[in-house]
């Protein structure tokens, strides 16, 4: 496998994740012309979020982290901001696998035995709090063939399911839900954190020059794999498509299918959860210096408080979460870009050109999206 490939590789396999499940139930309450238009949309913006960050990696000499570039470029307050927006998105993504994963748990094992999606995200989030808390931790690669574990269970539905596509199942338009998919959709796209080790795998100058078009064409795949999914799952279920895409389907591609895919499922979140479990827990450990019982509980503990006092509706906790953190983290990647222009280190292997009004432009999308994601989820 060349370099070109494996970068490919990693940085679709880092963006496809748990939010792939959220986005069917969204587009079938906004509506499939909306749901197309925020793809194409977001779909730009991300990328462009993502090139942008490339280039503030290429203009350093030392290797950081979003983290470090925001202290290095921006400021303190960008180096806490972002921190702690970075503590606030892993907290919240195990949240989402503690939900998904019970989902996911309950249909797996509802051939054997009946058991409520409540207790089923509790034995998901005990086994693997567990796991973390013994110092578990998964290889890079077995998160990234458990991610195409889902690529090739989302390819295996739609062949599956394309015989049961019904034009008639897609709603155009859901006025009431507009912007129900904005949150979701930026969740599901967001995967910047891997640009620095993607770029840290092209070991030589003329290697690194592939970064944007690494950038590029996982968009293309990501989005049109997305859209694709979507609109499939959206045709066969209509109404009845549910919040973890795969409950919708069992009426029409039965049992077996259906539990296939959340067996599949099951194993990409637990990995996920694993691995963002252990580097809270490290964070907290190394990075504030908390005691190690005190690390572990902390991470292990705050996102099942968090679904035990009712943080349970995937769709909200995933649009808060894509919206604001992508919010905060875009526009703060929109600055580190400005000041590493002025500033850089080395001479980078691309070089955008993108005029001031339209990053202006972009961060305005990012803070106002946030904003009526806030507000809509506080007047629902």
């Amino acid at each position: 496998m060349n370099r070109f490939t494996l970068a490919l590789s990693t940085l679709i396999g880092t963006i496809v994740g748990a939010g792939i499940f959220g986005l069917p139930y969204v587009i079938s309450k906004s509506g499939i012309i909306p749901g197309l238009f925020y793809f194409i949309v977001l779909g730009g913006a991300v990328m462009l979020l993502h090139l942008l960050f490339g280039e503030v990696c290429l203009r350093t000499q030392e290797k950081h982290r979003l983290v470090g570039y925001a202290g290095l470029y921006v400021g303190n307050w960008a180096r806490i901001l972002v921190a702690v927006s970075t503590v606030g998105g892993i907290v919240g993504a195990l949240l989402i696998y503690v939900i998904f994963g019970g989902n996911f748990l309950a249909i797996a094992l509802s051939p054997f035995v009946g058991i409520s999606d409540e207790l089923a995200s509790f034995l998901f989030w005990v086994v693997l709090s567990l796991c973390v808390l013994q110092g578990i931790q998964l290889i890079a690669r077995l998160e990234f063939f458990m991610s195409l574990a889902m690529l090739f269970v989302g390819a295996g539905i739609f062949f599956l399911a394309l015989p049961h596509f019904q034009p008639a199942s897609l709603p155009f338009f859901g006025w009431a839900n507009l912007f129900l998919p904005y949150g979701v959709i930026l969740f599901a796209l967001v995967g910047w954190v891997a640009i620095p080790e993607v770029a840290d795998l092209f070991r030589k100058s003329r290697e690194k020059r592939s970064l944007d078009n690494v950038i590029v064409w996982t968009f293309i795949v990501v989005v049109t794999f997305y859209a694709l999914f979507t609109l499939l799952v959206v045709g066969v279920s209509g109404p009845k498509t549910s919040a973890n895409a795969l409950g919708g389907l069992r009426p029409f591609l039965g049992d077996t299918v259906v539990v296939l895919g959340s067996l599949f499922g099951l194993f990409a979140l637990a990995t996920s959860f694993l691995v963002l479990g252990n580097y809270l827990k490290n964070s907290f450990r190394y990075d504030f210096k908390f005691p190690l019982w005190m690390s572990g509980s902390i991470a292990t503990l705050t996102p099942f408080l968090l679904f035990g006092v009712g943080a349970r509706d995937v769709i909200a906790v995933m649009g808060i979460l894509g919206a604001v953190l992508g919010a905060i983290e875009g526009v703060v990647i929109i600055l580190a870009y400005l000041k590493a222009k002025q500033n850089g280190q080395r001479k980078p292997e691309y070089s955008l050109s993108i005029p001031r009004f339209l990053l202006l432009f972009l961060a305005l999308l990012l803070v106002g999206g946030a904003l009526v994601e806030i507000f809509a989820s506080a007047t629902i």
